[in-house]
């Protein structure tokens, strides 16, 4: 029987070094092991999500042919899959396979090319490959023979998908025809709110179906807006789960007889996702996006070559778990935190903001921008007194100001500090309908929960709290004010005006919101609908409709907001971030 290793590295996109380096080291530690086979993920040598970069910098595929050769010269006494990009030798379409090359004793003996190429949400593989035509490849090893798949290629089951199938061919079904034992899935698969529930029923009824044991092999690591969270698997040909690597880092998982160590996964990540009614209890998921959103910028931070973060803090939600994130991204040594209170800024907030450094334990320094404020306005009103142009009867431009010389003095501040990132602290509900400032609280190098909205923030500011080995690091007091930037003040109340009284409920809101991007709502369709706000709140036909309209309206004049967020993280199952939504700017949708 086999010994298999199932080598889940975190790649980087284009550095060939890099990856066949990872490659190296583990091939030679699985021939220490007296491994027989070692198993890589899909484009392991080229590094993905790769972009555009192949396709302008030549150099970068003959380099990693370079390197598939001189891999294949360790393989020796072992057989190596490894995922790269294969030049096509035809002329007309695109100019490359997704290929998997298997690796036995010094040479190449066969290729399995990626036939089904997803073209949604993040993916754009038929921008770059050619679809494979051939059925899928097989190998032997010591007498059992092993069909090899590329990522996609598992997931067109017509059984298992039954009317969402949307392709023509299910390739698995084509490689049963040579009667493998073993199927092998290379794969570089992000992870999503709800898909890890997914993964592990096809998977599984797949080797089920057709009596086979099943690998799965996934990329760790982040790379652009997406997480992979590795999660490497075998089903023995029970359909049984017999091995699971590590969630969200690298591992070395060694199987014997298709049996190895069963990882856990993080606390409800394995649930299935509901697609059909939107409520707020978000505890299935919170552990996922915990370690979804540090690894992301743990990574993030160390392939681009910064240590230490900058970021303010209002006293607020919004930053408070940002805060905490980076401390245990990048330990709490390499955070600064800065509050800038203005004359609006309540004592509370003031407060909040020390408290929770101190609990944190990171860097702390306040600046209070009152007087600097209050100069930008005179030259401001001195420059506006020679414009004859129509002005707003509601500007926003004070309150604009504050949030964007806040930004200038983060930006300043990681200026002089060498490897030092400023932070963007808004979040997914606030930025879908702009109520974020450019150059502002929207300005910076990260942006850390840009697809996590407010009411799964306030859960997972609960669940931080509650888990974390420093317990309580938030204060209760900024889980319970109502969220508020604190640039203008209510004339009527004399109080700092909080957002839900400029917009709308946030519970109504993220239902909006995931209505629009689970099940395709426009306007008519929320007129009639029961929101789950309405549960335990009035809200007549009227309200009701002015809140729907200044969604739509509010969310299309967002839209170049988008466009220009800082790179984020996508934790949700749907989200707003250019490596998955592309909306023009000039489009008008209700």
């Amino acid at each position: 029987m086999n010994k298999i290793i199932l080598a889940q590295i975190n790649t980087i996109a284009g550095n060939i070094d890099y990856n066949a380096n990872k490659i190296k080291f583990n091939i030679e530690k699985a021939k220490s092991d007296n491994a027989d086979l070692i198993i890589f993920p899909e484009l392991a040598l080229m590094g993905f999500p790769f972009g555009d970069i192949f396709m302008r910098h030549k150099s970068i595929i003959e380099r990693q042919l370079e390197e598939l050769n001189n891999i294949a010269s360790l393989t020796y006494n072992i057989t190596a899959l490894i995922g790269f990009a294969e030049p096509t030798e035809h002329s007309g379409g695109k100019p490359f396979y997704n290929s998997v090359a298997v690796i036995q004793n010094g040479k190449i003996i066969n290729i399995a090319r990626k036939r089904l190429l997803p073209n949604y949400c993040e993916f754009n593989d038929y921008r770059y490959f050619e679809p494979a035509k051939e059925t899928p490849e097989t190998f032997e090893l010591n007498g059992e023979k092993f069909g090899v798949i590329v990522c996609e290629d598992s997931f067109n089951d017509k059984a298992f998908f039954k009317q969402e199938s949307i392709y023509k061919v299910d390739p698995v079904e084509e490689l049963m025809k040579q009667h493998p034992s073993t199927v092998i899935n290379c794969s570089c698969s992000p992870t999503r709110n709800g898909k890890e529930f997914i993964k592990n029923s096809l998977f599984s009824s797949i080797a089920k179906k057709y009596k086979i044991n099943y690998i799965y092999v996934n990329q760790a690591g982040y790379a652009d807006n997406l997480t992979f969270d590795g999660t490497s698997r075998i089903y023995n040909n029970k359909g049984e789960l017999a091995l699971r690597a590590k969630s969200f880092e690298e591992d070395y998982a060694v199987s014997v007889d298709y049996k190895g160590k069963i990882e856990p996964l993080p606390q409800g990540m394995e649930e299935k996702l509901n697609i059909k009614t939107f409520n707020i209890n978000y505890k299935n998921d919170l552990a996922r996006t915990y370690k979804n959103l540090t690894s992301a910028i743990k990574d993030y931070f160390n392939k681009n070559g910064f240590k230490k973060a900058v970021l303010g803090l209002s006293g607020g939600l919004d930053s408070s778990v940002c805060a905490v994130l980076l401390a245990d991204s990048l330990g709490r040594e390499n955070v600064w935190g800065v509050s800038m209170p203005s004359k609006i800024t309540s004592s509370e907030s003031k407060n909040d903001a020390k408290i929770l450094a101190q609990n944190l334990g990171i860097n702390f320094i306040e600046i209070p921008l009152a007087n600097e404020i209050d100069t930008m306005k005179k030259m401001l009103s001195s420059a506006f007194s020679q414009i004859t142009a129509e002005k707003f009867e509601k500007s926003t431009t004070i309150e604009n100001l504050q949030a964007r010389l806040r930004a200038t003095l983060l930006w300043s501040i990681s200026n002089e500090h060498k490897q030092m990132l400023p932070i963007a602290t808004s979040d997914k509900s606030e930025l879908y309908i702009g109520y974020a400032t450019i150059n502002g609280d929207m300005s910076g190098g990260y942006a850390p929960i840009a697809d996590v909205t407010k009411t799964k923030l306030f859960a997972l500011a609960d669940f931080l709290n509650k888990t974390r080995e420093t317990k309580n690091a938030i204060p209760q007091a900024i889980i319970e004010k109502p969220p508020g930037a604190e640039l203008k003040i209510n004339a009527k109340t004399g109080k700092s005006v909080c957002a839900e009284e400029e917009n709308m409920p946030y519970e109504f809101l993220d239902e909006l919101i995931w209505f629009v991007e689970t099940q395709g709502f426009g306007f008519q369709d929320f007129i009639n609908h029961k929101f789950y706000y309405e549960k335990n709140h009035t809200v007549d036909k009227a309200q009701k409709e002015e809140w729907i309209k200044k969604f739509f309206w509010k969310s299309h004049c967002a839209v170049y907001k988008w466009h220009i967020l800082p790179p984020s993280v996508i934790t949700d199952s749907h989200s707003i971030n250019l490596a998955e939504y592309r909306q023009p700017i000039i489009s008008k949708v209700n």
